[in-house]
């Protein structure tokens, strides 16, 4: 059975903790990598500048890259990280869709923030990204679980809104209901529109019938 991309119900993973405020979608994904006209092989890049010491490098193998030894998605115990924790006003600076098809596309299903920029807000939505805000202090106590020496892996339920880790950690966060159907469906706007199928062609035949001389030329 095939996995709807745009779906999400629960995920559970480990949390990536990025210790920093204001990161803007150019340090998320580079400009110099936006040369495809896909939306796939952005994973590779995320952080570019961040994650490797020859930054910027195009066409090279990742395993021929040199990486900075102290960055969080370098070090062994966030190898397999699914979850980014990170601080306020994430994914601010330019609308590029690109930043949440390289967080996608590199593994992360969820990212747990005080606020986001707007436009990012809506790109997650729009492609399957979870972006849950947490307060300053919730937030705080995740980032000092996270840095630990054993990383802390927390389990995310869209339907209950719920953060939670094993039974001594639980916080509730809000979304809109819109946006919340539509994850949980694994809805884009297009299939959000064709849920109201039937409502769309009665309000065709009532037109229709109301202004028949619109749909003249024999086939009224």
């Amino acid at each position: 059975m095939s996995v709807n991309p745009l779906q999400f119900v629960r995920h559970s993973g480990i949390v990536a903790p990025l210790d920093k405020a204001n990161v803007d979608t150019d340090q998320i994904i580079p400009k110099q990598f936006l040369k495809s006209i896909k939306r796939t092989g952005f994973g590779d890049n995320l952080f570019d500048a961040w994650r490797f010491e020859d930054e910027g490098t195009i066409g090279k193998p990742l395993s021929s890259r040199q990486p900075v030894s102290d960055f969080v998605l370098n070090d062994p115990r966030y190898v397999n990280a699914s979850i980014l924790l990170a601080r306020e006003n994430f994914a601010c600076g330019s609308s590029r869709e690109h930043a949440v098809w390289a967080l996608l596309q590199y593994g992360f299903r969820c990212v747990i923030a005080p606020s986001f920029a707007d436009i990012f807000y809506n790109n997650s939505f729009n492609n399957g990204l979870l972006p849950v805000q947490l307060s300053h202090e919730h937030v705080e106590v995740l980032f000092a679980r996270a840095t630990q020496q054993q990383p802390i892996e927390l389990s995310v339920d869209l339907e209950e809104q719920t953060v939670t880790a094993g039974s001594d950690l639980g916080y509730r966060f809000e979304i809109e209901h819109v946006r919340k159907n539509r994850m949980l469906k694994g809805l884009d706007e297009i299939g959000l529109t064709l849920e109201h199928t039937a409502d769309i062609e009665a309000f065709e035949a009532r037109h229709r019938k109301a202004n028949p001389w619109l749909f003249s030329g024999g086939n009224v």
